[in-house]
């Protein structure tokens, strides 16, 4: 039987600690709380990794978070050589908060990149260091320069991003909000919720489970470290952060 996760990431991103108590452990060894501050790897956006302390101060590594029989199942994968914890133990949940901060930037530095290259989006990895998003585009005008200043533009506009929820009718009323060419969001819960930037969503709105900071201006300062042909009509582009290097 699945068990539910109340996702506690989903209305706050930056909870770096919590409270929980073990729900169940699989035949794996895996761990299900009722509830979780580990995002659990989808979307492009990898698992948190971190660690759980006991009532004793005894701590368990978590190396992978990923989901169970549905979305809302989500398994929290001990390293090696872990002790095993009993259902209903309580236990203090704890993510590395500066790699979950650096998946949060560069999450939402691909969503700025989206609005720079408004194409059908047909693969995308978001990673610490060097993320990518494939575009459906059928030249190769764009340069990595001129993708690096628009997003720079974008980022120090420092645009506020928030999410909100909208229902399943009101997606199939605008599909323009979809932007993956072959992945559609999961629909029937009543709710989808969107990721938003700026004002209203004015620069950007689109279907996402992932974490991302509160603003633009977060993100820092990122460049286009590579535009690859992937395709007769496939571009990966390469986000990195930090300045452009010089020619």
């Amino acid at each position: 039987m699945a068990h539910k996760t109340e996702a506690l990431f989903r209305d706050d991103a930056y909870l770096a600690m919590a409270d929980a108590a073990v729900a169940a452990v699989n035949d794996r060894g895996g761990i299900i709380f009722d509830r979780t501050i580990f995002y659990a790897t989808s979307g492009g956006q990898p698992g948190d990794t971190g660690y759980l302390e006991r009532a004793d101060g005894s701590r368990i590594v978590i190396a992978a978070t990923i989901t169970g029989e549905t979305k809302d199942e989500i398994i929290h994968v001990p390293a090696p050589e872990q002790a095993a914890l009993a259902v209903g133990e309580k236990v203090k949940l704890a993510i590395d908060w500066e790699r979950r901060h650096l998946l949060m930037r560069m999450h939402a530095a691909c969503h700025l990149l989206t609005v720079v290259c408004p194409f059908p989006i047909t693969g995308a990895a978001v990673s610490e260091d060097d993320s990518r998003v494939d575009f459906d585009i059928p030249d190769a005008s764009f340069s990595k320069e001129e993708v690096t200043a628009s997003l720079m533009d974008l980022v120090r506009a420092d645009h506020p991003i928030f999410t909100r929820l909208i229902s399943d009718e009101e997606l199939a009323a605008n599909p323009g909000l979809v932007k993956s060419k072959n992945v559609l969001p999961p629909v029937g819960t009543g709710k989808i919720r969107l990721v938003c930037i700026g004002e209203n969503g004015a620069v950007d709105s689109q279907p996402c489970g992932g974490t991302h900071v509160k603003s633009t201006g977060e993100i820092g300062e990122i460049h286009i470290g590579k535009i690859e042909k992937k395709g007769r009509e496939n571009r990966r582009f390469r986000i990195r952060f930090g300045p452009m290097p010089a020619a």
